[in-house]
């Protein structure tokens, strides 16, 4: 029996192993076919992107005019008619044609051109937060031909001035005047004038560009500092430091003349005296260098107005050092301030914004920012009441004993004080009108 089932299990097992290799083939060559065609659809899509490319830009002009709403009108318009066509009912129909004789209608109020000469001008271009500030909208038609009244856009700030213009023969000039909102120090851009012609129903809208934009600065608060105010003075030997030299302004003392040492340093009457060469010793000086930095940090402040009394005290000691010609660094998380002039320093300063905390903490920030610079002989901080007392000791030991430092701590709920704390002398503040009394307390 097994001689006779082996012949006929045989012929299967064969003809199994024939039909996979056509299937393998098979499939080998609808992978082939497969990326044949998608070469090709690749090839034809560079071709053809150009083309389109070309066409969008073309009828881009065209298309930005149609709002959001105009395109729901259209679709509905063209589903409408569609339905209509298709089951026969009259009142799809009716609605259909409606709305597209509207959209049409609404064509007829973007044809034309404008010939505007357009200037903004904002006076005065500084003010101190709380002060007002007035702007000037003009409208000049520059063409040869009369101009149809149209609705100007002019962004200030975060919000949006409209003004209507008439109807200008050629040469005539209209002028619309605003109030800018000046309650808060902040960098207010004024424009761009913008021209905006369309329908009613806002189906179109159609832009034009007229002016560029103005700045306007709203500077913080500040108050005047007396002279007299610890590290903020002009010196104009330099600090004496505890590092000791062969050549200096600051004498020390006298030692034992040693080979390779200047001549011009020899004591002649101490040598005379005791029969040997002396030569004079000195501290080193160095010129005050002030590094005022802000800790931006929104998480540290209570609220919106603790963090505008932190740039005001900024702003307050950086004028005040400026004006003294004593040499400032000004920085906080967003970069370095410029410091070349007070004004300078204030416009800058409009650009202060609170930033995300970062893990690196106070010390960290003032670590990065002070990488390439040389030790300033006297640091100071301004922080936000949230700061933890550790954070603020950590960051005082940042630098050597030849640096003096200084901390403000501003709290609108706490009493204005100055206390030590570690190796800084810790300034409480409440009221920006209180810094001056308490940086003379911090000098004496």
């Amino acid at each position: 029996m097994t001689a006779q089932t082996s012949p006929a299990q045989g012929p299967p097992a064969r003809s199994g192993r024939r039909a996979a290799a056509p299937v393998r083939r098979g499939s080998e060559q609808a992978r082939i076919a497969g990326a044949q065609l998608a070469r090709s659809l690749h090839g034809l899509a560079e071709r053809v992107a150009p083309a389109f490319r070309a066409v969008l830009a073309r009828i881009a002009p065209v298309t930005r005019t149609v709002s959001t709403l105009g395109w729901i009108v259209l679709a509905a318009s063209a589903v409408s008619l569609v339905l209509a066509f298709w089951f026969g009912w009259a009142e799809f129909a009716f609605l259909g044609v409606t709305l597209l004789a509207a959209f049409l209608i609404a064509i007829g109020f973007v044809i034309g051109r404008s010939t505007y000469a357009v200037g903004v001008e904002l006076t005065p271009r500084r003010v101190v937060a709380g002060e007002r500030a007035y702007g000037r909208l003009t409208v000049r038609n520059s063409g040869q031909r009369p101009v149809l009244p149209t609705r100007m856009e002019l962004p200030v700030g975060e919000g949006v001035a409209e003004f209507t213009v008439p109807r200008l023969a050629p040469d005539v000039e209209t002028e619309e005047l605003f109030a800018v909102p000046t309650a808060r120090r902040a960098l207010i851009l004024a424009g761009p004038a913008i021209s905006v012609r369309g329908d009613q129903l806002g189906l179109l809208r159609r832009t034009t560009r007229w002016s560029d934009q103005v700045e306007l600065f709203v500077h913080p608060r500040t108050v005047r500092l007396a002279a007299t105010a610890r590290g903020l003075v002009r010196d104009l030997e330099g600090q004496t430091t505890k590092v000791i030299t062969d050549s200096d302004l600051a004498f020390h003392a006298l030692r034992t003349y040693e080979a390779g040492d200047d001549i011009r340093n020899v004591h002649w009457r101490t040598s005379a005296r005791t029969g040997q060469l002396m030569v004079r010793q000195y501290q080193e000086t160095r010129r005050s260098q002030l590094l005022l930095a802000l800790d931006g940090d929104g998480s540290r402040f209570a609220s919106e107005d603790e963090f505008e009394l932190a740039v005001s005290v900024l702003a307050s000691i950086g004028c005040h050092v400026i004006r003294e010609e004593t040499q400032v660094s000004a920085l906080w998380q967003g970069g370095a301030l410029r410091v070349g002039t007070p004004t300078a320093l204030l416009d800058d300063s409009c650009r202060i914004q609170p930033v995300a905390p970062a893990q690196s903490g106070l010390r960290g920030f003032l670590r990065q920012a002070t990488l390439r610079m040389a030790a300033p002989s006297l640091a100071i901080t301004v922080v936000g009441s949230q700061v933890p007392a550790a954070e603020l000791r950590a960051a005082a030991a940042l630098w050597g004993t030849d640096t003096e430092t200084i901390t403000v701590r501003v709290d609108e709920s706490a009493e204005s004080r100055v206390t030590r704390l570690g190796r800084t002398l810790l300034i409480t503040l409440a009221r920006l009108e209180e810094l001056p009394a308490l940086l003379k307390r911090a000098g004496r």
